[in-house]
């Protein structure tokens, strides 16, 4: 299960999406400047008691109101604007007041009815209606509705964050450099979030430095910041950075007199960010017992949950497949068929964690061979994330799991010719598939389409021994030829033209193509003065050119030690032969003599070793020879006799009698026969008697 982990980053800025920008607080409306004065209606001219009370007066509502508003009881706020507009159904500021309590009371379904339902449409509707959408994670809507407010700080604010959900860095980071003019309170928190999710992470400290910016000045923005170390691969200093990050958080949220419980909350983020470092960094036991201990506590918000999960299951792998299935269960949405993760978590998940969870989802099914589930989620996942690679490289594994890789290779060249852009990783998916099904042709094709990375080393090496296995001999030449010529003219600096020629060479010589091997090894020769390619060359020219190749062969250095022997009388010689003389037999005495120096060594005689408390100087009683012998086939073994009243019968005596006489004479013949062998073969004619298996009565008569 390589690389399926996320690391949370996020515009990571405590109750920033609890509020759509600066929204116009109801306790600031003009209410002394209203007019109030209201004509109210004739009172009927019936009984005292029958009459109904008289409204309030509006100022009064307001004043009321604006102190539901100042101590946040949002529900009251609600009913009270109800109120007012009943009586006043037009009014603008009570209309206003109602949706963004109801935006502030969470209940965002509510204001979007309010604005629909409204008889007349504010100025800031379409912000606000646009907030409520983006909430709902509607965001092409939210986008859509807020083009239609006038542009300001506040819409541009908003309009970014609807971009960094949806992916579109670009123009989120274009939005917040025109931004930088109005001194928005901690924009910089969002600015290098997204300078994070979209690959600008080297960028990061020269912002924060002409910004004039300390990474440390808060707890959001040293999240953010570590976040951008971790991809640029400095994770000690991003564990560092989460630490002093987790410290300045507790010292202002206690600052700001949090109960621990919310200050852990607010701080778990950090937590699970921290886990993952130590996850990168190699520690995985720390990292499985803070995702561990995250998870059992439950003392976070939902997605730094699901965030955990999601990594502690990667981290983990097909170890415990059903466990980690339960684990993943608990970010579903409950009262589901399918698997879908909760409301909640789709709302606030972006798109790389969300496919994320789903494909460990996938890969941990397909080991626990739950097929049927791993298809009914494969085919949810394209809808899902149209423009992503993973769901078709997803739904090749499973058709490779269902034994159909040719269909696999189909679906895969298919995404590959419709997403170009996308189309290497793919590329390699259907090579890999295709090399384990015994397709080398395919396999050759997929990664001879991959441009970028034709003549490194890996993939030359790869594509020469897919054509062989293919037997495409002419192909296979054609790849080291190309290889050669492009890094013949490649200006890099660490070149690999040595290594190419020499396989080239080593293959053209393999497949019997000395001509080509001889003009590699020679340009070898010329261009490096290597002595491998100087021994290749000698050794690959005296194949068609003896005399040519003795003339390189006086190029090679002559090894010391070698200068008085005379190689052609040794290569007239048969073989070693076995000379008498006084030198040989001088050798062979000294050979003879560590000969038998190493059989002394050999015979060394050791101490034998005794069990506990034995003496050998009295050793006792020997063992019983036959002590592994099974107690059956021991001479001493008798069985045990059977119970004469077991086989009598009730009934006449003159038939027992008959049965019994009948009996013994019947076993007194076989028991004469079998005692004249008794006597001889002790022990093994007893298994034999056995088996005959007369009665114990017989038996006993036979020795009397």
């Amino acid at each position: 299960m390589e690389n399926n982990e996320t690391n949370g980053v996020k515009a990571y800025s405590r109750k920033k999406e609890d509020k759509p920008g600066s929204q116009p607080d109801p306790s600031s409306l003009p209410i002394e400047q209203r007019n109030t004065n209201l004509t109210m209606p004739p009172k009927p001219k019936t009984a005292s008691s029958q009459q109904p009370p008289p409204p309030p007066p509006l100022e009064d509502l307001f004043t009321t109101l604006n102190r539901h508003i100042q101590s946040s009881a949002f529900d009251n706020a609600v009913k009270l604007t109800d109120q007012i507009l009943a009586i006043a159904p037009e009014d603008e500021d009570a209309l206003r007041c109602k949706v963004v309590a109801l935006i502030k009371n969470d209940r965002v379904e509510d204001a979007l009815s309010a604005i629909r339902s409204s008889p007349r449409t504010l100025d800031d509707f379409h912000f606000l209606k646009a907030y409520c959408l983006y909430r709902q994670n509607k965001l092409d809507e939210a986008l859509e509705s807020l083009q239609r407010q006038e542009r300001n700080d506040e819409t541009m604010l908003l309009e970014s964050q609807i971009l960094y959900r949806l992916g579109k860095m670009d123009a989120c980071l274009d939005i917040y450099q025109k931004l930088q003019k109005s001194k928005i309170d901690s924009l910089e928190i969002n600015v290098i979030a997204a300078h994070v999710m979209g690959g600008r992470s080297s960028a990061v400290q020269g912002l924060l430095d002409s910004l004039r910016i300390k990474a440390t000045s808060s707890f959001e923005l040293a999240y953010n910041t570590a976040c951008s170390l971790i991809e640029r691969n400095k994770y000690t200093d991003a564990e560092q950075l989460l630490l002093s990050g987790r410290r300045i958080g507790q010292e202002i949220l206690m600052e700001d007199n949090l109960p621990d419980d919310e200050i852990e909350i607010e701080l778990s983020p950090i937590a699970v960010q921290l886990a993952y470092v130590q996850q990168l960094l190699g520690r995985k036991q720390d990292a499985i017992e803070a995702y561990t201990d995250i998870i059992k506590r439950d003392m976070a918000d939902e997605s730094s949950i699901a965030v955990a999960v999601n990594n502690l299951v990667s981290l983990k792998g097909p170890k415990d497949v059903s466990d980690s299935l339960r684990k993943l269960d608990r970010l579903k949405e409950k009262d589901t068929q399918g698997y879908r993760l909760a409301r909640g978590l789709d709302l606030k998940l972006s798109a790389k964690e969300k496919e994320a969870i789903y494909a460990n989802r996938i890969l941990l099914l397909l080991h626990a061979n739950k097929i049927e589930q791993a298809r009914e989620l494969v085919s949810a996942l394209p809808d899902m994330f149209p423009e992503s690679v993973v769901p078709v490289l997803l739904q090749a594994a499973l058709l490779v799991r269902e034994n159909k890789a040719g269909r696999a290779e189909e679906i895969l060249a298919q995404f590959a010719g419709k997403f170009p852009e996308k189309a290497k990783v793919v590329y390699l998916a259907r090579a890999q598939v295709a090399a384990a099904a015994g397709h080398p042709h395919i396999a050759a094709d997929s990664l001879a389409k991959i441009s970028d990375i034709q003549h490194m080393p890996a993939t030359v090496s790869t594509l020469v021994s897919l054509k062989e296995r293919a037997g495409d001999i002419d192909g296979a030449a054609a790849v080291l030829d190309s290889t050669t010529k492009w890094w013949s003219n490649a200006m890099i600096e660490d070149n690999k033209l040595n290594i190419i020629m020499q396989e080239a060479a080593s293959f053209k010589l393999r497949h019997g193509r000395e001509g080509d091997a001889a003009q590699l090894y020679e340009e070898l020769v010329k261009s490096q003065g290597s002595i491998e390619a100087l021994v290749g060359l000698v050794t690959t020219v005296a194949r068609m050119d003896v005399g040519k190749a003795e003339l390189y062969e006086k190029q090679l250095k002559t090894l010391p030690g070698l200068k008085g022997i005379d190689v052609d009388s040794l290569e007239r010689t048969s073989g070693v032969k076995q000379v008498e003389g006084p030198p040989h037999v001088g050798a062979t005495e000294t050979y003879e003599e560590g000969k038998n120096k190493t059989k002394a060594k050999k015979k060394r005689k050791r101490k034998p070793r005794y069990p506990k408390g034995f003496d050998p100087a009295n050793p006792g009683p020997p063992p019983d020879p036959e002590r592994w012998l099974p107690r059956r086939e021991r001479s001493t073994y008798r069985p045990k006799r059977k119970d004469k009243r077991a086989a009598q019968v009730r009934g006449s005596q003159g038939a027992v009698v008959r049965e019994k006489h009948d009996t013994d004479a019947s076993a007194n013949n076989s028991n004469s026969k079998s005692t004249q062998g008794t006597a001889t073969k002790g022990a093994t004619q007893n298994a034999v008697s056995e088996k005959s298996k007369p009665s114990s009565k017989s038996r006993k008569k036979s020795r009397n």
